[in-house]
């Protein structure tokens, strides 16, 4: 492939070259074993003629793709997480499906591969938007035997602030339309553990670490009283926690395919709407 002035490549040419790259990035093995990221519609050696970054692969999202020419979507999220037994366009994701097949539309997910990496990781994204520093993996995963590889985020402020002015600076800074949250526990915010998505799971590791708050989504009922008032439990929404994760898709793809079109989805793709 051709090479610019500043090396970076003027054109993927397959979609099979994008996916290197991506997993150049989140390398598929750091999936949970839950998990359906990869490629999940689509031919990868087909030209690439552009890309779409969203959370969710909607239907909204495919025709969105289809109108601005572009055949591969980028999603977080898998449109398919279980096995399909039938293609007959019964629920939204049958008919994503078989929207992007009849289209020539190729969908790939990367999903906790890239909620597990540090460097151009989700949870990265969400501590750039806070502003946090000296930060490093939560939960690092033991069989890797690597301190980069793992869920959640630890990072602390440069400044301690108030735990209302912090709270008001997530809702901000994360835009969110709500912020659920524990009982204060009388004690300056300065460390702040977080994991994008639903991170219930992580608060063991959030408490032990000395953050004063942590930040997720997804949070239960009975779980937010876990938090037995040795830390806050910030939840955030688990849209409102990994949407920077679109800016995130587009950046990771334009820095090695600069002059390429990329394309953030202008579809709002959250399910949960607020009065």
């Amino acid at each position: 492939m051709t090479q610019t002035e500043n090396n970076k490549y003027i054109m993927p040419d397959s979609i099979a070259n994008i996916i290197t790259h991506l997993e150049n990035i989140a390398p598929p093995i750091y999936q949970e074993n839950y998990d359906n990221a990869g490629l999940i519609v689509g031919n990868k050696e087909a030209t690439c003629t552009g890309v779409i970054t969203c959370l969710d692969t909607t239907e909204a999202v495919i025709e969105e793709a289809i109108e601005y020419g572009c055949n591969l979507v980028v999603a977080h999220h898998p449109i398919v997480f279980r096995g399909l037994k039938r293609l007959t366009g019964e629920n939204y994701v049958e008919r994503v499906v078989i929207k992007a097949i009849k289209n020539d539309i190729a969908i790939y997910a990367i999903h906790t591969n890239l909620d597990n990496v540090y460097a151009q990781g989700v949870n990265a994204k969400i501590a750039e938007r806070l502003g946090l520093i000296n930060t490093h993996i939560l939960s690092p995963k033991p069989a890797f035997n690597d301190p980069l590889v793992g869920a959640g985020l630890f990072g602390e402020l440069e400044e301690s602030m108030s735990e209302m002015d912090f709270l008001r600076h997530l809702k901000t800074q994360m835009n969110t339309n709500c912020v659920k949250y524990t009982t204060l526990i009388g004690q300056p915010i300065k460390k702040v553990a977080l994991c994008g998505g639903a991170g219930s799971f992580l608060l063991p590791q959030a408490i032990a670490s000395g953050a004063q708050v942590f930040i997720t989504g997804d949070y239960k009922h009975h779980e937010f009283f876990d938090a037995e008032n040795q830390i806050i439990i910030a939840d955030i929404g688990h849209f409102e926690s990994e949407q920077f994760t679109i800016e995130l898709l587009a950046h990771i793809i334009q820095e090695k395919f600069g002059t390429f079109a990329v394309r953030l989805t202008k579809i709002n793709t959250n399910p949960v709407n607020y009065l």
